[in-house]
């Protein structure tokens, strides 16, 4: 090795520690912070850490609750010199949950379960992943199911993969009486829709996804 290629090396070497210095991992993105971009009666109703983008941050998603709105909400990691928190996805949920939304990462995708209405419940449970590259959110997965709480008429559900274009979608029959009262699944329909990407932003509204795939379209 040659005089000039160790100092070269050297130098390399010297600024590793130089440069990582300067690329701090981004902080976990805290309540407080939230809450300082809050509106009067609004508050966190459900959370969680995880990274969704691949770039071994912990991103954060989170759901905003008032009397009459509730947003879900993602913020990417970003490190670098100034850490910091940028709005990835927003989108509305349905104001009325019963109970707060069940937020979790599974394998670097968000999944949220979000069990809204009343005596005719609809239980929808949204799939979302980052994309690498840019501050977005793309949905990749939304199953929905509507059924009677007390068992007074029949439901329906809704599967979909918007990856491949997959959806299968279900009748769902009341059978039995009294305590033994169940729904059994029945006339399934499968086929395909076109493949193509909705961002957190363009999510589609659950009723009429339900209502369209029911109808095979």
């Amino acid at each position: 090795m040659t005089m000039r290629g160790g100092f070269l090396i050297a130098m390399l070497l010297a600024a590793g520690p130089a440069c990582a210095a300067q690329r701090p991992a981004a902080p976990r993105l805290g309540d407080e912070e939230i809450r300082a971009d809050l509106k009067d009666g609004e508050e966190i109703e459900s959370r969680v850490d995880g990274d969704l983008n691949g770039d071994g941050n912990i991103d954060t998603a989170y759901i905003v609750r008032s009397d009459d709105l509730r947003t879900l909400n993602v913020r990417f990691a970003a490190r670098g010199v100034d850490p910091d928190h940028r709005l990835a996805g927003r989108v509305e949920l349905d104001p009325y949950p019963m109970g707060a939304a069940e937020l979790s990462v599974v394998k670097g995708v968000l999944v949220v379960k979000d069990l809204t209405g009343g005596t005719t419940a609809t239980m929808a449970t949204y799939r979302y992943r980052g994309e690498k590259g840019q501050p977005r959110m793309k949905l990749i997965g939304l199953d929905v199911t509507v059924y009677s709480r007390t068992f007074s008429h029949d439901g329906s559900e809704m599967s979909w993969n918007l990856l491949t274009g997959d959806v299968t979608a279900t009748k769902l029959k009341l059978t039995g009486a009294d305590d033994g009262t169940a729904y059994d699944k029945r006339e399934s329909l499968r086929f395909k829709r076109l493949v193509r990407t909705y961002y957190m932003e363009e999510t589609p509204d659950i009723g009429e996804a339900l209502w369209m795939a029911m109808e095979g379209k």
